[in-house]
């Protein structure tokens, strides 16, 4: 088939969760086409893939979910944080109001693209063997699409039942007096523990770091209140506080540094924090310096330490997950929330081994193998995440047109501009990805103000009869040195973390996400149009 008689759209977005969605509703406003290809059976992202037991988001009501007061006005989640089931009803909602499904492709996965400089446009394919030509083309796949696996040695060999977080069955598993071994402590790893522990026959979790997670406080919302909160604008107030704090949650840091209270003062506030209010305000409402002094990070840890550990009977358990040492800086890897993590775990049928102490050396048919000597499992589950950020975009088969792909552009270290854009790639752009604010946020908040941001830029490229917009190897330049400048100010590189690829061996260690705050980040976007597109090569028919 020669490119002319392949379909064409003014706009291809990948993926259908909230970012597509986003600007979904927003471009075809503007007239143009658009239309979604997503490689699961259903909407949703992240939360489509997301079914394993217990997955749940740690953004609270009402902020996790579109900003739009169309969809909001008629839609109230259930709980303060939504589990995996309340999202799919959530995307369900969307669906219908909005009458999306004309414009999605279910079960079409993209492998590639590549841009022909003649007709201004992409020439996207399709693991079936179709193609679709865009002028715009526009992955909204998140930074989570690409699940990690580590090298354990023999796990090929097991013959009971191995799952990954990632692409858990969508049917569902039967754990009931199971032995499970797990290995993880990330997000997933400790829903999945806390969830599962109680019905498991046996449960033991292989660490290799604890997880400093903080109380959830999660608890069901009354229908009536939320909508009188509706009417008296409650709901806009609390999405218009996101655009003015570093995450984009409803709450920032207080602008007063930990040592400018007294002990007793500090003790208080952080009791507040942690016991009293919860989910992530101990990390994102705290004092300003607790992420960039080392001494006052110190006493926060102290803190956390001292609430988690009078929550564990057994010695050896907590010396495990609440060490009297801080394994990093508190809060430079991401906190879980957690329900009754700690109380699971402090079970007798549960148990936990520190594979730094005692390296597992073998995966059996029947087992698995330390220099403790083998336990027998009836399945294993790895909650090991993501080749996180990066590896969703660099997966794929897109080519510059200076030849070469996404990970060649990356191979001597990320680099975008504004994470939206990058040179060589005109008419492309991606959300929730590599070098925006992603994990440093509320994923809706991101998304939200990106979607913006590109709807005012494609609005402009049709006033103006634009043909071609390509971010400017300037640009490029001086965000990825911002990038380090605003990272290495912070304690994040004392970590190792998937913050910056140090949990995929052989990877380039480096900042993945954008640390100097929302409302600098959405203002950089929006300068980048100022000047006569300062930041942006343009051509106009």
């Amino acid at each position: 088939m020669s490119t002319d008689q392949i379909e064409h759209v003014d706009v291809l977005l990948v993926g259908a969760g909230f970012g597509s969605f986003t600007l979904l509703h927003k471009l075809r406003k503007l007239g143009y086409s658009v239309k979604i290809y997503e490689k699961g059976a259903a909407s949703g992202g992240i939360w489509y893939w997301n079914c394993y037991p217990g997955a749940r988001v740690d953004s609270d009501t009402p902020i996790y979910q579109l900003f739009d007061k169309e969809l909001w006005e008629d839609f109230t989640f259930k709980e303060r944080y939504a589990g995996g089931p309340e999202l799919r009803r959530y995307f369900d909602h969307i669906e219908k109001k909005w009458h999306v499904s004309e414009h999605i492709t279910y079960n079409k996965h993209v492998d590639g693209a590549m841009f022909d400089e003649n007709k201004k446009q992409w020439l996207v394919e399709c693991s079936d063997g179709s193609e679709i030509n865009c002028t715009y083309f526009i992955p909204c796949i998140g930074f989570a699409s690409r699940r990690y696996t580590p090298p354990i040695q023999g796990l090929s060999n097991f013959k009971g039942e191995i799952y990954h977080t990632a692409v858990w069955p969508q049917h569902g598993v039967n754990l009931k007096n199971k032995r499970i071994a797990q290995f993880g402590t990330g997000a997933s790893g400790i829903q999945v523990a806390q969830e599962v522990g109680d019905r498991a026959k046996q449960l033991t979790v292989y660490q290799r770091t604890p997880n400093l997670c903080l109380p959830m406080h999660q608890r069901p919302l009354d229908p009536k209140e939320e909508e009188e909160k509706k009417k008296a604008g409650k709901y806009e107030e609390e999405f218009e506080k996101t655009r003015h704090t570093f995450s984009g949650f409803t709450y920032d840091f207080i602008d007063k540094n930990t040592f400018d209270d007294s002990p007793e003062e500090r003790e208080k506030f952080y009791h507040k924090l942690i016991v009293e209010e919860g989910g992530f305000k101990f990390w994102l409402n705290t004092y300003k310096d607790m992420l960039f002094d080392l001494k006052a990070n110190e006493e926060a840890y102290k803190f956390w330490q001292k609430t988690v550990a009078a929550r564990i009977s057994d010695p050896e358990k907590r010396r495990l997950l609440a060490p009297e040492k801080a394994p990093h800086p508190w809060g430079t890897k991401r906190p879980s929330l957690e329900q009754r993590f700690y109380e699971v775990m402090d079970q007798e049928h549960v148990k936990i081994i520190d594979v730094n102490e005692h390296p597992v050396t073998e995966v059996t048919a029947t087992g698995i193998k330390t220099d403790m000597g083998e336990i027998e499992y009836d399945v294993i589950i790895l909650a090991t995440g993501f080749d996180s950020v990066t590896g969703s975009l660099a997966q794929l088969n897109i080519q510059g047109t200076k030849g070469g792909t996404i990970a060649d552009h990356w191979k001597d270290g990320t680099k975008t501009s504004m994470g939206i854009a990058m040179p060589e790639f005109p008419n492309m752009f991606f959300l929730y990805g590599p070098q925006a604010p992603t994990a440093f946020s509320n994923g809706p908040s991101c998304t939200q103000f990106q979607a913006e941001f590109l709807a005012k830029l494609l609005e402009k490229a049709k006033e103006e009869k634009i043909t071609r917009i390509e971010a400017t190897q300037a640009y490029e330049d001086d965000w990825c040195k911002r990038m380090h400048e605003k990272w290495d100010v912070t304690l994040f590189p004392l970590a190792k973390s998937w913050y910056q690829g140090a949990n995929i061996p052989g990877r380039k260690v480096e900042p993945l996400n954008w640390a100097g705050g929302m409302p600098e980040y959405v203002s950089s976007m929006a300068k980048s149009m100022e000047n006569d597109y300062e930041g942006w090569n343009i051509e106009k028919a």
